[in-house]
């Protein structure tokens, strides 16, 4: 059985994961001036990344009992192409504290599986980190 906890951070990476769908889809959308065209294509790419993680947290959320959450967290909008970047960079870091958190919790609660679900959705957001870090270079 699922401790509370472990559904509670189970429902915060999904609003995370809503929230950074909508905003790198945004960022896609919004991106303007000569460096856009390169960057448009990887929010994009990342942002429908980010909506599968949704579905995943979602999925095991349900098979444990809880209710998934329809909200997503604050979405950063706008700005300068940097600023987008830095504000997804952001993000990045978030989830990645937040998932580490779902690993600690996973153990606890002795749910390999979860556990696998969050290192495998921690790998992806490390990638995701490592790319908008070099964008900024």
């Amino acid at each position: 059985m699922a401790s509370e906890q472990l559904l509670e951070v189970l429902n915060q990476s999904i609003a995370r994961e809503l929230q950074v769908s909508i905003q790198y889809m945004w960022h896609h959308v919004m991106a303007v001036g000569i460096e856009a065209p390169a960057v448009r294509d990887i929010f994009k790419e990342i942002a429908i990344q980010e909506m599968k993680h949704a579905e995943q947290f979602a999925e095991r959320l349900d098979y444990l009992g809880g209710v998934p959450t329809t909200k997503p967290s604050p979405i950063a909008e706008g700005g300068s192409l940097k600023q987008m970047i830095q504000d997804d960079l952001k993000a990045e870091d978030e989830a990645i504290t937040l998932y580490r958190e779902g690993i600690r919790l996973s153990i606890e609660d002795q749910d390999p599986v979860t556990r696998l679900l969050f290192e495998e959705i921690l790998g992806a957001e490390e990638d995701h980190r490592k790319t908008f870090a070099d964008l900024l270079k």
